[in-house]
């Protein structure tokens, strides 16, 4: 699975916004999600990320920067998985629903 937007869906500090400030021909702007190529951008991601799914990771989920594969043994385990996973993605508040396609193997 691959999440939407990955660093987009990370709200930044209130005080932090003022430190994206750009200028463009049409004005002055400011980031209020995390925009990529920040310096702990990632390591905020992954952080956030782990956190989530920390009932998961090692057990029927593994994880690399922003793709993520929830495994299984068997099929009807496999759909157990999923929905965990799924509950997980809705209580954090952070990630959208994530596009994608599923293999069971």
């Amino acid at each position: 699975m691959d999440p939407s937007r990955g660093y987009h869906q990370i709200r930044m500090l209130p005080d932090d916004e003022e430190k994206t400030t750009f200028f463009t021909e049409y004005g002055m702007f400011c980031w209020k999600v995390v925009p990529f190529g920040l310096k702990n951008a990632g390591t905020t991601y992954q952080t956030m990320v782990n956190a989530i799914f920390a009932n998961q990771i090692g057990k029927n989920m593994e994880i690399y920067v922003d793709d993520m594969l929830v495994k299984s043994k068997e099929r009807g385990q496999h759909l157990e998985n999923l929905k965990e996973t799924f509950e997980s993605i809705q209580k954090s508040a952070h990630l959208e629903s994530p596009r994608g396609n599923f293999w069971v193997i």
